[in-house]
């Protein structure tokens, strides 16, 4: 999945849950729908960051390795956001 996928994907969540807080009137629900909205924004600054940090870091192998290892957290990240989701439903 290219940079401008992960991108839109973040966007299109951020904007659903954001979506669900304004118009929610439950403030749990809307905790709850904030929560989300930040997470899918917070995701979409890291992948952003990731891209830029992999251009300028070439053929640096530490550099690599770094990024090698904030990937993975992020994959970690989305995995638990996952399994929340799927012990609600």
């Amino acid at each position: 999945m290219d940079l401008a996928q992960q991108i839109n994907i973040c966007s299109e969540h951020y904007q659903k849950w954001k979506d669900t807080a304004i118009r929610s009137t439950d403030k749990a629900e809307t905790r709850k729908a904030l929560e989300r909205a930040f997470f899918w924004a917070e995701l979409q600054s890291a992948f952003i960051v990731l891209h830029a940090l992999e251009r300028v870091a070439g053929n640096d192998k530490n550099a690599q390795r770094k990024l090698l290892i904030a990937k993975s957290n992020l994959s970690k990240k989305l995995m638990d956001y996952a399994k929340e989701i799927l012990n609600e439903i």
